[in-house]
């Protein structure tokens, strides 16, 4: 749902991997930490229970994607993340 300026209460960002990943760890800290900065929400989705994500991204977890767009794999970097964050919503 968009409010009257377009935002979204849609997470801004999703953070694909799979339980028992030390990487995966490793991403969720980072994006937990960056979101809650910015003030921007996340999910997490597990390609375990998702096939089509398991096909999009079984060698690249973790991966996040910003407002639906792919954004980082294998390491989360939070200036990247911030900058991402920082721009308005996609229209």
């Amino acid at each position: 749902m968009s409010d009257e300026h377009g935002a979204s209460d849609a997470p801004r960002v999703a953070l694909v991997g799979k339980p028992d990943c030390h990487l995966c760890e490793e991403a969720r800290a980072v994006v937990v930490a960056v979101c809650a900065e910015t003030g921007d929400t996340f999910v997490e989705l597990s390609i375990l229970d998702d096939p089509e994500l398991a096909d999009l991204y079984w060698e690249q977890i973790p991966v996040t994607l910003v407002d639906g767009l792919q954004h980082d794999f294998w390491r989360v970097d939070p200036v990247r993340l911030r900058a991402a964050l920082s721009a308005p919503r996609p229209t």
